[in-house]
């Protein structure tokens, strides 16, 4: 198996009106995050990494044109929690996550991946920011308002 690559995306889906979409992790349930995945390949541009994981977790598709992702040019670096670290090269503490956002119709059809997410809900961003396990999530949802302007 080769080791995961210490650089992920965090793509935040939202609505016009501040509505954020949450994925409940099939391996935690109770937690709650939006999507996120690392670097299939050290060379994967960050926006293809962004649509990819986008798709692969909603099937939603970003486009460039109907939805757009939008780069923020934010990145967080942080610890990678214990329990996670087997699945990195040994020595490996941190990851450097990129984050994302894309608006979405409130009425888009999401499709979870099953082995990924266990349910998914829409909620006003406060309440998402909340209800987001990782610290990085939850700033990044409250930064949302600021974001769109």
């Amino acid at each position: 198996m080769s080791h995961k690559i210490p650089e992920s995306v965090l793509v935040v889906i939202h609505t016009a009106a501040l509505e954020v979409l949450l994925l409940e992790r099939a391996d935690r349930p109770g937690f709650w995050q939006s999507v996120t995945g690392s670097l299939d390949a050290p060379d994967e541009p960050l926006l293809a990494t962004a649509a990819r994981e986008l798709f692969e977790e909603t099937g939603i598709v970003a486009d460039a044109a109907a939805l757009r992702l939008r780069d923020w040019q934010l990145s967080n670096i942080y610890e990678i929690y214990p329990v996670w670290r087997h699945r990195y090269a040994p020595g490996v503490t941190h990851n450097t996550e990129h984050v994302f956002s894309v608006e979405v119709p409130r009425d888009i059809a999401v499709t979870l991946s099953p082995r990924e997410h266990l349910r998914h809900v829409w909620l006003p961003y406060l309440e998402a920011a909340d209800r987001c396990f990782s610290s990085s999530n939850a700033e990044a949802v409250l930064q949302l308002p600021q974001r769109l302007k």
